[in-house]
Order: structure tokens, then C-alpha cells, then sequence
């Protein structure tokens, strides 16, 4: 059916701009019909030319799709918006969050050494001490250290990499269920989404071979802690992907490494197969603090220069007062021992969830990191009952692009004692639903 938002404007600019506007403001929602070139041409007394090159922009953008018969529709996820999660209701145990337990994080304090400015940051971007440090990090799991750089974080450096790398329209490989914010970026920067299924070893080899076949030209995965569902690589899966990449077209691999010292599984990566263009990003967000927006990575010597190239020409650097407080954090004994017990506690609350949701005949899928997901018939259904039960768990569409429904629960700052009842109660919400929808 076609909206009832009155597009206006005489011009291509206008015209889009117009339909921008409408979709900002929430007037226009996600999947809404936009009317056909030609009566929406004749409404606006424009050529049907000027409307099918305002649509080809939005497309170009983002914020609608072409659905062949179906016509043009406000994009599922559109580059104006997010799919931000809904406020959590006063009173219920936020399972939602995704957010690391604030008693596992170590106290932020700036360095006393303030930078004093007079330095070119340009010039010496990151501090010499940080970088080896990184490498430290990096080097036992098998990471190549020889080009390492800083970003504010991971969706930073991914999202100027894909926008260096790529043009709008092109193919990028994305884990299906996966990460919402880097489902959103892709989308912003005009790129297509290629969904490629994950399992309890992370991205699956057949997925992955289909999504090259359809002109992927860069993969985004994780190799452990995978958000939403919690997979990891294994030493054969992660051989499996590398034979399907060799076997195909080159292309930029990205791996999002966002958990790493707390994903409580080892690292097979990507990176230490020889490929020709490849990125392995870490972030500290997850262990060392959320207000920490730093990213470090590894790549080739190509995927550095266009990298940093890009980067001097934006922020410049990453400030060096973050990098003094990451770089002291580090290398600090205390912290070190608090992240390890971070990473010991995050893996009993998981086990102890998955098991008493086994324990009420419950699948759920969770090896590594701090979440679990749990497919479900209908989502609405799971979440709103829960809800009632005092839980409140994250509706698995906003991390789906092709893959059946589910729910994402955050264990971070889930004790085992609560387990039992969380568990118990999705029983009965299970139990319910069915009872409501069907069997």
C-alpha cells in the first residue's frame, strides 16, 4: 500500500530530500511504499527522470530499496536512523544491553602527564610505547604485528575502510544473525548486505562461498565471542574459510575481534593466513571500559596507507591522552588480573545459563563472549513475556537479515542463581506462546 506522506519538490534534490525528511521524522517507517516513478512524477508536475534519479539516490544512500515488483520501500534499517533498542521498562533486569558487568571494570584515570600540544600529533599519530604493546597483545595469537594502527574504535575504522575500500552498491559479507551496529554502518555508507549464516563455529563455509559468488568484495566476521550468537572459530573452521577465500576473488577481510580478552576462547584468525588484504581489529571497550572509544589493529601494508591516509585527512589521530590511559591500563598488573577474573566470571554466568535452559528443554547457542541466542518462534511474544516475568532481552530482528527469529540475552550481569529462574520462566513464556500462536 502505498504512504500517505506527501512527498514534495521540483527538483531531484528536493524530491529526495523531501522523502529524507518523512523517513527522520518517523512519518515515513521502515518497509512504507513509496509511490511509482511516473504517478509521483505527475503529482509533482516533474519528469518521471527527476523522480527515478531522486529514488536512485535514496538507494545510493541507504534509505530505501528496490523490490522489483514491489517497488521502492523505506530501507528495513534506513542510513537516517538506527536500530536503536528500545528504553528499558522501570523495574526489569536489563538482559538487553550487551554492556560488560561494571564491577569487572578497572577505575578510569587520566594519566597525570597531560599532552602538552606543542608536539605534531600528525607526525607521530601513536605513541611508540602503545604500539609495542599492541604487538604483545597481538603476537602470541598468531596476529602478523609487522603494521599495526589506532582508530576510535572498531566501527570507526571499519566504516573508513569500507568507505576507502568500496562504492556504494557494492557487495559487503555479513554475518546472519550479527552485530546490528555494523549491520546499520553498511547500510549508511550505501553498500549491500549479503547475509552469510553463522553457527556455533561462526561463519559457515557454504554461506561464505555463496556470498563470493554473489560479488562479495568484503567480509566482516568475528572470530570469537560473534555477536549475537556466540560462536567462535575452531582451527577447522577457520581452515575451511581460509580455503574458500583463497579459492575466490580477492577481497578485504575484516575481522572484528571486539571481545578478545574476555571472549574466554582461543583466537584462530584469519589473519595468519597469508591473505593479500586483511584487517584484525581489537577494542577495550568490552573489558577495560565502554567510555574508551580505541580501537587497535593489524593489516596489510595497503589496507595501513589507505587506512591512515584517509585518517590524516579526518581527525588526524587518535588522541594521545586515550592512548596514555589504554597504554597504562595494559600494561598494569592489577588490571591484567581483574580482566582475567572479568573473563572467568562472563564464562561461568554463560555456562550456567545455557545449562538451565537445557535443563527446561530450551536450544540456545553461546560458546564464547557474553551473550546467548536462542531462536524462538516469534520474537514479540518471547520478549513481552519475558517482560511480564520481570526479564528484558533484546527481540532478535534488529540483528537478523535472513536467518529465523530469536532472542539475544545479555549474561554479563546474570549470576548463576539467577539462571535458574530466568531459565524457568522462559519455560513457561515458551509454554505460553505456543499455547497462543501454535506448536
Amino acid at each position: 500500500m502505498a504512504t500517505q506522506y506527501g512527498i514534495s519538490g521540483t527538483t531531484a534534490k528536493g524530491i529526495a530530500g523531501s522523502v529524507e525528511r518523512g523517513v527522520a521524522e518517523g512519518a515515513l517507517r521502515p518497509g512504507a511504499a513509496l509511490p511509482p516513478v511516473r504517478r509521483l512524477a505527475d503529482e509533482l508536475g516533474v519528469s518521471p527522470g527527476t523522480v527515478a534519479t531522486a529514488y536512485k539516490e535514496l538507494r545510493r544512500r541507504g534509505i530505501v530499496v528496490t523490490r522489483g515488483r514491489g517497488g521502492t520501500v523505506v530501507a528495513p534499517v534506513p542510513a537516517v536512523a538506527s536500530r536503536r533498542p528500545p528504553k528499558v521498562p522501570s523495574g526489569l533486569r536489563d538482559l538487553a544491553g550487551g554492556h560488560p558487568d561494571p564491577a569487572l571494570l578497572p577505575a578510569l584515570v587520566p594519566p597525570s602527564r597531560l599532552s602538552p600540544g606543542a608536539r605534531s600529533h600528525r607526525s607521530t599519530p601513536r605513541l611508540g610505547r602503545l604500539e609495542e604493546a599492541v604487538r604483545d597483545w597481538l603476537r602470541p595469537d598468531g596476529v602478523p604485528v609487522d603494521h599495526v594502527t589506532f582508530a576510535h574504535g572498531a566501527l570507526d575504522l571499519i566504516g573508513r575502510l569500507l568507505s576507502v575500500e568500496l562504492r556504494p552498491g557494492d557487495a559487503v559479507a555479513m554475518e546472519d544473525p550479527g552485530y546490528h551496529h555494523l549491520l546499520d554502518l553498511v547500510t549508511a555508507l550505501g553498500l549491500r548486505i549479503v547475509p552469510v549464516a553463522v553457527d556455533d563455529e561462526g561463519v559457515r563455509p557454504e554461506a561464505l562461498r555463496a556470498a563470493l559468488g554473489a560479488g562479495a568484495r568484503a567480509l566482516v566476521c568475528s572470530p570469537r565471542a560473534q555477536n549475537p550468537y556466540g560462536g567462535c572459530f575452531s582451527e577447522v573452521r577457520r581452515d575451511a574459510l581460509v580455503g574458500v577465500l583463497q579459492d575466490g576473488p580477492d577481497l578485504l577481510v575484516v575481522e572484528n575481534d571486539h571481545a578478545s580478552a574476555v571472549a574466554d576462547a582461543p583466537l584462530w584468525t584469519l589473519a595468519s593466513a597469508g591473505l593479500p588484504r586483511w584487517v584484525h581489529v581489537r577494542t577495550v571497550s568490552k573489558f577495560l571500559g565502554t567510555d574508551l572509544r580505541w580501537a587497535a589493529a593489524a593489516c596489510d601494508a595497503t589496507t595501513l596507507a589507505r587506512h591512515d591516509g584517509r585518517l590524516l585527512l579526518t581527525s588526524g589521530w587518535v588522541s594521545h591522552l586515550l592512548q596514555e590511559t589504554v597504554y597504562g591500563l595494559l600494561t598494569d598488573d592489577d588490571t591484567r588480573a581483574l580482566v582475567q577474573r572479568a573473563r572467568q566470571t562472563y564464562a561461568l554466568r554463560r555456562d550456567a545459563l545455557l545449562r538451565e535452559l537445557v535443563a527446561c528443554g530450551i536450544a540456545g547457542h553461546g560458546v564464547s563472549g557474553m551473550n546467548l541466542w536462542v531462536p524462538v518462534r516469534d520474537e514479540s511474544a518471547v520478549v513481552n513475556g519475558l517482560r511480564s516475568h520481570g526479564w528484558w532481552v533484546a527481540a532478535g530482528t534488529r540483528f537478523r537479515s535472513s536467518s529465523g527469529p530469536g532472542v539475544r540475552i545479555s549474561v554479563a550481569g546474570l549470576e548463576p542463581a539467577d539462571a535458574v529462574q530466568l531459565a524457568s520462566d522462559f519455560a513457561v513464556v515458551l509454554g505460553e506462546s505456543e499455547a497462543t500462536y501454535g506448536g
